[in-house]
């Protein structure tokens, strides 16, 4: 049986997009109270899940903001028992030859996928650390951040969630005696409606499906996790 999340208060940054919206269904599966970060109300669009009685929308959410990241986690801090879990799934991607590369471009990626996580993650170790019950937290890489020469085009990104899973690792070893579990997932390529119109003729069988990376992240952030800590876990599929 799933493990269970009764009542237990999580936040899930990028929770509309396609692999989010998998996370929050299986969530709520388990009981969870799910906190879904949003930054423009046009993303509830496509958000089937926004008026559930088990999520709550946190609106005009910069999330490399530290103000507004603060604010984020002190209203989940308010909530029920407090908070329990966090997943950090927002982030963009980007790819070009190097020499199309700004440095501009650079620092986007860093911003929207390293920083967005560095923040987040420290503003849930905070609320957890004071709360004293532990927690867990999961942060999302990218295969490129284990496999470095998979990142040829998109340099910018691949160092990204590089610093992603670097993050995940080290902030593990830091706060696993606060009975805090840090981990991230590394997807590759996954089963999603945009990624299948960008390339057409791949193999989509073959890609690991949102739900599948979704139960994984479940399981990671539940209770039942007892032990697993600065994991990097593939989720490839049989990609």
């Amino acid at each position: 049986m799933p493990a269970s999340l009764d009542g237990r208060q999580i936040v899930i940054t990028g929770g509309t997009g396609a692999l989010g919206s998998a996370v929050v269904a299986a969530l709520i599966d388990r009981g969870a109270d799910c906190h879904v970060t949003c930054l423009d109300n046009s993303e509830l669009k496509r958000f089937e899940l926004a008026s559930h009685t088990k999520v709550r929308i946190h609106s005009g959410i910069d999330l490399t903001s530290e103000p507004n990241v603060a604010q984020l986690y002190a209203a989940v801090a308010k909530t029920g028992p407090g908070l329990w879990g966090s997943i950090h799934i927002a982030g963009g991607f980007a790819m070009a030859p190097i020499e199309n590369t700004s440095k501009d471009d650079f620092l986007a990626q860093l911003s929207t996928n390293a920083l967005t996580c560095f923040l987040c993650c420290r503003e849930a170790v905070r609320i957890m650390k004071s709360r004293g019950a532990g927690g867990r937290i999961v942060n999302v890489a990218a295969r490129p951040a284990l496999f470095p020469e998979l990142g040829a085009g998109m340099v910018a990104y691949t160092a990204a969630k590089a610093a992603v899973a670097a993050i995940t690792q080290s902030l593990a070893a830091e706060v696993a005696a606060s009975g805090i579990l840090v981990n991230a997932v590394v997807p590759s390529i996954m089963d999603t409606p945009a990624n299948r119109k960008a390339m057409p003729a791949a193999n989509h069988d073959a890609w690991p499906k949102t739900h599948q990376v979704a139960s994984t992240i479940a399981f990671l952030v539940s209770p039942d996790n007892t032990v697993t800590r600065a994991a990097l876990v593939p989720v490839y599929g049989r990609s």
